[in-house]
């Protein structure tokens, strides 16, 4: 059997060599699909390692509190994206103060984000968050002024606290205390600039660097009254009383929302996923290409092996007159697919990081993320497209009449 094995994979690669344009050709959906999912798995990993890293700097005590009731992180985060958008929120300001009020809980701090123009001496980018909270986030994130202070109930209610870069975009200079901006024509005196963290990714979902962070009071003043709590970020007093607390909070909310679960309370590796909305389209569009890319080359691979089947119709019936069994034969075929599609598939994973690597050189402050995982799932996309489009034309090979067979010459 051995023997047989060895001699199947010896004939598939002396077939592949004789037609190498052909098998080249026919690799390539395969290869563009695979490439795709590499693609995909490496970012959103890289993505979620440097949150999850963040998290455990910040000492791994930290959970959250989302609207909306998710069944995977990946749903959740893009739901999250959603209310963002739309402004709808199943959190509120007694929620907020529930869950503070929990044992085991040292800090809770809101996280309301609103939509708006923010100038000074020029407007600042559009992808400038306005983000309305309290003093614990600070606390909570790890946030840290390079001068001025954060945020505090004794100072007057329209200060805020601001990026170093949205800083230098709307003033030109990172030395901004005691200067005016606007926030949706409200005018905010800048008490603290924060130190740069260089983290657009982040369980918060903001990039600090480009955000003014204000008062909630003012935030709901801004929002005509009405708070939309897009997080709730919530700090055990330790490792071993957080799962107990995420209980608790779950207990507690459930009896605010009168039985609903209309929310989630997330921890470890459930917010160190993706929370750019980057991702997502990268993961859409890469998604979409990588399932059409390996129907298109499973049918490429049926196709060539069924005109590789016709081509070797006389050496199938001397193989089988010599005492090769419909086994034998079927696996001749079958191993010559998936030489094809593992090829396509390990030339995939190769571009895949070329192309990942490519993205966040260009645009993303990360590296994709290298594992064994991501190999293994490759591999075996590669091989159950060999298995599923290669055993029709192995079949077919393998029920040849062995008379029939020798009769043809060509």
């Amino acid at each position: 059997m051995r023997f047989l094995l060895v001699n199947h994979i010896q004939n598939a690669h002396q077939s592949l060599r004789a037609s190498r344009m052909r098998s080249f050709l026919t690799m390539i959906g395969v290869t563009i699909g695979v490439a795709s999912i590499t693609a995909i798995l490496a970012l959103s990993g890289g993505a979620s390692k440097v949150v999850s890293d963040q998290v455990d700097t910040l000492g791994g005590n930290i959970a959250v509190v989302r609207p909306g009731k998710t069944t995977d992180p990946l749903s959740g985060l893009a739901q999250v994206q959603a209310e963002r958008s739309f402004s709808t929120s199943t959190l509120t300001e007694y929620d907020l103060t529930t869950v503070a009020a929990i044992p085991h809980i040292q800090a809770v701090a809101p996280v309301m984000i609103l939509s708006g123009v923010i100038k000074a001496s020029s407007v600042a980018p559009n992808d400038s968050a306005i983000v309305a909270s309290t003093p614990e986030l600070a606390t909570i994130s790890h946030l840290e002024t390079s001068s001025g202070q954060f945020l505090d109930p004794s100072v007057k209610q329209n200060t805020t606290v601001i990026g170093v870069q949205l800083s230098i975009n709307v003033f030109g200079t990172e030395q901004s205390i005691g200067k005016t901006l606007t926030i949706r024509g409200q005018s905010f005196t800048v008490i603290g600039v924060l130190k740069r963290l260089n983290q657009p990714i982040n369980y918060n979902g903001v990039d600090f660097d480009n955000a003014a962070i204000i008062n909630f009071a003012s935030g709901k003043q801004l929002n005509q009254g009405v708070s939309q709590l897009q997080q709730i970020d919530v700090q055990a007093d330790s490792v071993a009383h957080l799962n107990q607390a995420i209980i608790d909070v779950n207990k507690s909310l459930i009896v605010n929302h009168q039985g609903e679960t209309d929310f989630s309370v997330l921890s470890g590796v459930q917010i160190s996923q993706p929370t750019s909305q980057l991702f997502y389209a990268i993961a859409g569009v890469s998604g979409a290409v990588a399932a059409i890319s390996l129907l298109v080359g499973g049918i490429g691979i049926m196709n060539i092996m069924l005109v590789t089947v016709a081509e070797r119709t006389r050496e199938i019936g001397i193989r089988k007159a010599l005492g090769a069994s419909n086994r034998d034969i079927a696996w001749q075929f079958l191993i010559e697919s998936l030489a094809i599609s593992i090829s396509g598939g390990l030339v995939g994973y190769i571009l895949g990081y070329v192309v990942a690597f490519g993205i966040t050189t260009s645009f993303l402050t990360f590296d994709p993320l290298l594992n064994w995982q991501i190999a293994v799932t490759a591999l075996s996309v590669s091989v159950v497209i060999g298995v599923i489009f290669g055993l029709y034309p192995a079949f077919r090979a393998a029920h040849k009449d062995p008379m029939d067979s020798l009769r043809q010459y060509n």
